[in-house]
């Protein structure tokens, strides 16, 4: 029997192959990892449908393979074994193996459901809502596959058609005579000195793929400020120990996402996103405060859900234990979906101010520098206080620069605020 690659996800249609874990001729028992898959920056192990003898792998490590795609065959138990002749003689006659076909290499980014084309659903049943808004939109519902019974087409079936549309229109076009996606010449720069070359990881095309769509669909605008934690360095400095025999660490971006859940509370705009389709604002009644970790792969963004429920030790405990999982690659595709806004911290690394690309579909995303001693003039004398860089940029379309600047300034007051009853553990 042929193992395929299983549907991974909602909106997962695709992944690349990071390992083959097994060998043909190796016997592998239902439900043990053949092969793990890298899919939008997670790393998930495919299992083995059934037991059996591997009889051929038909991918490699590199190979880009879509949902409903072999990865290898299996013979089954009984499947290969030796026949007995008709004349009853004892000499055994080794059935040859049946040459299977390779599997055919995807040639473009986007798997087969989204090429599909003309007539799905001859007689398409949709509610009156669901017909002006495909009107509107110009859309043909004969193209569009219904889920509900007698393939009756929901908002949300009209919706998916849609995202697999706005996806395709973004996979470039290769150039006349070329494999690959890539529509511009490669350059030969060894004619100028010596070269060497490497292949772009998986993750890093991820990045690469989701960083061109961001800027170029997103108008991006950054707001600047600073904010004096030198009060908040102290108390962060004296809870230290207590959060460490609990087995947290007290880190300044824990104290940041407790500020930042009490400014997006009173600046909702900044928690939500854009519904092209439909043309709405989508207001989020949660927060999931995704996090930049940098790891030796890439940016990874896995996501601390509900922060706004979690005391500051939860949070601590969460941080950590999601950016080590990240950096081991062992975050799950789950844990990096649902946010409703980014922080990326470059404290650690020195950095300063810089303009952080905002996460689509989110609105916004808060960078964080080093923070750094400076002269301060407070109630008329020259004090030198502790100031971090604050970058916040956001997505024009939506949010105007006035909006920004009340949106930083309280977050800014909201990280003074924070006091020693916040970071106490004592109940």
């Amino acid at each position: 029997m042929d193992i395929k690659l299983p549907k991974l996800g909602e909106g997962s249609e695709s992944g690349v192959v990071v390992s083959v874990l097994v060998k043909e001729g190796d016997t592998v028992t239902k439900g043990q990892t053949v092969v793990e898959l890298e899919n939008e920056k997670a790393v998930a192990p495919i299992p083995a449908g059934a037991s059996g003898t591997v009889r051929q792998i038909r991918v490699k490590e590199g190979d880009k393979v879509s949902v409903g795609q072999v990865l290898l065959s299996l013979d089954e138990p009984g499947e290969a074994s030796q026949s007995t002749p008709a004349h009853g003689g004892s000499v055994a006659a080794t059935t040859a193996p049946v040459p299977v076909p390779a599997s055919k290499p995807a040639s473009t980014a986007i798997p087969e459901p989204l090429l599909e084309s003309g007539v799905i659903n001859p007689n398409p049943a949709a509610a009156p809502s669901v017909r002006r808004t495909a009107r509107e939109l110009g859309i043909d519902l004969t193209r569009i596959r219904g889920s509900e019974r007698g393939g009756r087409i929901t908002m949300a079936d009209l919706r998916s058609y849609v995202d697999r549309l706005q996806k395709l229109a973004f996979v470039p076009k290769a150039a006349p005579g070329r494999n690959d996606r890539h529509p511009v010449e490669s350059i030969d720069f060894s004619q100028w000195g010596a070269v060497s070359r490497k292949g772009l990881t998986p993750l890093r095309k991820i990045i690469s793929r989701r960083m061109c769509e961001n800027w170029t669909t997103i108008p991006h605008v950054t707001q600047f400020e600073e904010a004096d934690i030198t009060k908040l360095l102290e108390l962060r400095k004296r809870f230290a120990p207590q959060y460490e025999a609990k087995g947290a660490r007290l880190t300044l971006t824990p104290l940041v996402i407790r500020a930042l859940v009490c400014t997006l509370k009173k600046h909702p705009l900044f928690n939500s996103s854009i519904d092209e389709v439909l043309e709405e604002v989508v207001l989020k009644h949660y927060y999931h405060v995704g996090v930049a970790v940098d790891t030796e792969a890439g940016l990874i963004v896995p996501v601390i859900r509900d922060a706004d429920k979690k005391t500051l030790l939860q949070l601590s405990k969460e941080l950590e234990d999601l950016a080590t999982k990240a950096r081991e690659r062992k975050v799950s595709g789950e844990e990096l979906k649902g946010g409703t806004f980014t922080v990326s911290n470059q404290g650690g690394i020195g950095g300063g101010f810089f303009t952080p690309i905002v996460n689509k579909p989110e609105v916004a995303i808060l960078g964080l520098g080093r923070g750094v001693q400076k002269p301060v003039v407070v109630e008329g004398n020259i004090q030198i206080r502790t100031l971090l860089p604050i970058a916040l940029s956001y997505d024009h379309r939506l949010i105007d620069g006035g909006s920004a600047a009340r949106f930083i300034v309280e977050l800014v007051q909201n990280l003074t605020l924070i006091n020693e009853n916040d970071l106490s553990l004592e109940s």
